[in-house]
């Protein structure tokens, strides 16, 4: 076998080396070749500049965002007129009641009545917020907005603190209306308007006692937290618990008393299985959660926003 003599190269060169095998002579040849270092351009390789992208905004922010800016949140004057003959209704019922307590000299009936309807209204907020939760859409007739606002409001929950009061209200202020009106002109009893009186103002009030559960306390009056913190009005941790993985629980909202109640005994749960096996119908609870209801955090830009 035979070596070539290698030269010493100058710097900034390289060496390729380059094996050449002869079969005749059954030898190996060891070859080195100079080459420049310059890089040769290869016309068929294509070559991308790496460049910025700008982020993409999340779908969440974006979302929110829209929720933020939504003008259905701003109170129109047909919402503040509707919540205006809401509460006349109810302050009507409570004046007669009062008065026929004091023509009859009876006040512990009355009394009763307006705490047996403050105890009913909370047990009607959580059968009308589990009905709307779980069934219908926002073609619904009579109830499609309220379904649709309900079922959206899983995943925007914060966006109730945003909703304007009497936007909030005027729905139930305008059932409450149709409901008591009759009742006003027609009845005097102190004792029926004591209950009717305290039940219709608390479920048109219920969506605001909603709204205050989803407060922080630092933003809440001070009487309202401490209403909570009582008891009177659901809390902000219990009505938590709803909004959270199976949201099929807590779904009073006038003062919670009846939750633990319906909980524990499956109440909602037995009505389900009964709509299921009669009507067919799931309740969107069996289903859930899906991205729908899957809760979207606020982010700091969106906490300064009225």
């Amino acid at each position: 076998m035979s070596i070539l003599s290698q030269n010493k190269l100058p710097l900034g060169s390289q060496r390729h080396f380059h094996t050449c095998h002869v079969p005749s002579f059954r030898t190996w040849v060891q070859c080195s070749v100079t080459t420049t270092t310059k890089p040769k351009r290869e016309p068929h390789r294509l070559v991308i500049e790496p460049h910025s992208v700008p982020p993409t905004p999340s779908l969440a922010t974006d979302g929110a965002r829209r929720v933020i800016n939504d003008p259905s949140l701003l109170s129109t004057w047909s919402h503040r007129a509707w919540v205006a003959s809401g509460c006349t209704t109810v302050l009507i019922s409570l004046a007669k009641s009062l008065a026929g307590a004091v023509n009859s000299h009876i006040w512990l009936e009355p009394a009763l009545a307006g705490l047996v309807g403050y105890i009913l209204a909370d047990l009607a907020s959580g059968v009308y917020h589990w009905g709307i939760d779980n069934y219908g859409s926002a073609s619904t007739p009579i109830f499609g907005s309220q379904i649709e606002g309900f079922q959206g409001h899983h995943k925007w929950p914060w966006t109730i603190t945003r909703r304007q009061f009497a936007n909030n209200l005027h729905a139930l202020a305008r059932a409450v209306t149709f409901t008591v009106l009759p009742i006003d002109l027609i009845c005097n009893d102190p004792i029926i308007h004591g209950f009717v009186g305290v039940c219709s103002g608390c479920i048109m009030f219920s969506q605001q006692f909603h709204a205050w559960a989803h407060g922080t306390k630092s933003r809440l009056p001070p009487l309202v937290v401490a209403l909570q913190d009582l008891g009177i009005l659901v809390s902000r941790s219990q009505h938590a618990a709803h909004h959270r993985p199976p949201y099929n629980n807590n779904y009073c909202i006038v003062s919670g008393i009846w939750n633990e109640f319906l909980d524990k005994q499956m109440v909602f749960e037995a009505l389900e299985m009964i709509l299921f096996f009669k009507l067919g119908v799931r309740p969107r609870t069996w289903s859930e959660p899906d991205m729908d209801w899957t809760e979207a955090a606020e982010t700091p830009s969106q906490l300064t926003v009225s």
